[in-house]
């Protein structure tokens, strides 16, 4: 884990610094992501370049829970440094699930986008999968909702939101996503 530090505290500003002249993101709430210790940001996914403006939103790492492709392609040496966690979307992921845990375990922060892919109507919010909230129940970790508001054009001002910190803990899975969901909703609504 040691490399990937060191490569996302290279990366992690260039990216910001980039993501910051070409679109203004307006970023509200980040003082709810823990100065420390173990968290699950989960929010709305619009877009690839959408890790890129959670990682200038906070100087923690956040380790991403990403499509293997990514690991798979030609500039997968990055996301492998930068300490992804590879996920195989056609399968469970037992191998997945457990470097997740194992990182919140160890007081990390997890990126998750509970929709799981970003194709989509604009606007619209696809169903939740399970995983967000399965992975935080398991290690008691609480879930900093997020919403990303807007489109990526240039000089445009995409926001993002963050909501303070939810704790699951004693919600059984179907009521934690939806909580989950119903936060998120109102994240985008009260910030249109």
């Amino acid at each position: 884990m040691k490399e990937e530090v060191n490569l996302y505290r290279i990366v992690r500003p260039i990216l910001a610094f980039l993501i910051r002249i070409l679109y203004w993101p307006v970023i509200i709430g980040n003082d709810n992501i823990p100065k420390k210790g173990r968290c699950v940001l989960a929010g709305t996914h619009i877009y690839d370049f959408d890790p890129i403006l959670i990682m200038a939103s906070t100087k923690r790492n956040v380790y991403f829970i990403a499509k293997k492709e990514l690991h798979d392609g030609k500039f997968g040496f990055i996301f492998k440094a930068a300490g992804t966690i590879p996920v195989d979307r056609s399968k469970k992921n037992p191998n997945a699930r457990i470097k997740a845990e194992e990182a919140l375990n160890n007081g990390k922060i997890i990126g998750i986008f509970p929709e799981g892919t970003t194709i989509k109507k604009k606007g619209e919010l696809l169903p939740f999968k399970y995983g967000a909230v399965s992975i935080a129940k398991k290690t008691n970790s609480k879930i900093v909702p997020f919403a990303i508001i807007g489109e990526y054009k240039l000089f445009s001002k995409i926001k993002i939101v963050f909501d303070k910190p939810i704790d699951i803990s004693k919600l059984d899975l179907e009521e934690a996503n939806k909580l989950l969901r119903e936060k998120i909703v109102n994240l985008i609504e009260k910030n249109k």
